[in-house]
């Protein structure tokens, strides 16, 4: 078959086995070619496609708007707020938590039974911060202009979850309140919040915040300062991890904390101190007794 001839099978779509040839030998040409292509039926027209189904919505893609709720809102506010103006910063150091277990574990029963609320970590944390404030008064202090607010008293605003979000109820003059009355205090305001019965006079005002996001499972934080405040104190959870102790290694309860400060009021080596304070003061709870 020649060059020319192979062409016109292609062009034309017959199959060269089907066609007798007229030339040399029984060899097709390409008049061969063209006869049998006028002679095959025309090929039916390629049905139409049908047209393609709308692709179905993959199930459970769905949106919904909800409007923000002013607590949310206001929450938003205050969080952004401190973030913009304060050069805020934040140390961490870690704590033995065995000693102030042993004592919630040995006077759990007789606490509650006197004072008919149970002896919680809140309480030993607050009394710690009392002491660490009063040897450095900058955590306890706020910037307005050009000045500095130093308080003589701590109100300590501590982080509780509500139904619509996380509210800071003030427990007031907390460095001159009892462990018991603290932990009734606490406990008020975290019943009120549930409740949502808590008024702006409730979360107004503090000096210093406690947030725990230990309650929540969480090992470590950043927290952010409540303004105007100067500083926050987060608390987390506490689990078993190896430790040296005189030169062995043995397992301890251990607990991370994280202080968030405004670095434009304190300095690291005052944040650091702060927080060695506290440190020391729940690994050693006595400190906290005879002011130490």
């Amino acid at each position: 078959m020649s060059p020319a001839v192979r062409r016109l099978v292609l062009e034309h779509g017959v199959d060269p086995t089907k066609i007798q040839g007229s030339g040399k030998d029984g060899r097709l040409t390409k008049e061969d070619v063209l006869a049998a292509a006028s002679a095959a039926p025309a090929a039916a027209p390629a049905p139409a496609a049908a047209p393609s189904a709308p692709a179905a919505a993959a199930p459970g893609r769905q949106e919904e708007r909800v409007k923000m709720t002013r607590m949310r809102q206001t929450i938003a506010k205050r969080l952004k707020s401190a973030q913009d103006t304060a050069a805020m910063l934040t140390t961490f150091n870690d704590v033995d938590m065995s000693a102030v277990m042993a004592t919630r574990e040995k006077y759990r029963d007789s606490f509650e039974k006197k004072h008919g609320v149970r002896l919680g970590f809140m309480s030993f944390f607050t009394k710690a911060v009392a002491l660490a404030a009063h040897d450095i008064p900058a955590v306890n202090a706020r910037i307005d202009g050009d000045e500095i607010v130093y308080h003589n008293y701590l109100d300590v605003s501590v982080a509780v979850s509500a139904p619509n979000g996380l509210v800071v109820p003030v427990v007031r003059n907390a460095d001159a309140m009892s462990f018991a009355d603290i932990e009734k205090a606490i406990a008020d305001l975290g019943k009120r919040a549930k409740e949502g019965t808590l008024t702006m006079d409730d979360m107004t005002g503090g000096t210093f915040t406690i947030s725990n996001g230990g309650v929540f499972g969480g090992l470590m934080s950043t927290p952010i300062i409540n303004p105007p405040q100067s500083a926050v104190l987060g608390l987390h959870r506490i689990e078993d991890r190896p430790v040296v102790r005189d030169g062995e290694i043995v397992i301890r309860p251990m607990m991370y904390i994280a202080m968030s400060y405004d670095h434009r009021l304190i300095d690291g080596r005052e944040a650091v101190t702060f927080l060695k304070t506290i440190k020391e003061a729940i690994e050693d709870p006595t400190r906290i007794l005879i002011d130490l």
